[in-house]
């Protein structure tokens, strides 16, 4: 059976916008508050029981999403357009390689109601 197991995550942290159609409120640096999601497929292990150690998932998902939390989104390489669409895809490249069976990494701002989500092909 394929199962999907979920970890949420979440920091603050600020950007800006420079892009000439950005509305001028969001050209100036402000912040928010993130949340997420990573969600990994897999087999249960037999032994175990579990696909993974949700556990182990927390703490590596911590040391991807630390670099992000109380930081000026836009000095972070690799973000320099910071739009929850690459704020996702960034989490996504940095997780894949050490989360065997990633799926999917969601990115929201709760307050604005608004979520980017990538999916593995």
């Amino acid at each position: 059976m394929l199962f999907e197991i979920e970890k949420d995550f979440q920091f603050e942290a600020a950007h800006y916008f420079v892009h000439d159609d950005a509305n001028d409120l969001f050209k100036r640096v402000h912040g928010h508050s993130f949340r997420g999601t990573v969600t990994v497929r897999g087999n249960a292990q037999d032994e175990k029981g579990w696909v993974r150690d949700l556990w182990k998932i927390e703490q590596i998902v911590k040391d991807v999403v630390s670099p992000l939390d109380h930081a000026l989104l836009n000095d972070v390489e690799g973000l320099e357009q910071p739009a929850l669409e690459q704020i996702a895809a960034w989490i996504f490249e940095r997780l894949g390689p050490k989360l065997p069976g990633l799926h999917c990494v969601e990115v929201g701002r709760p307050s604005c109601g608004e979520r980017a989500r990538i999916v593995a092909p």
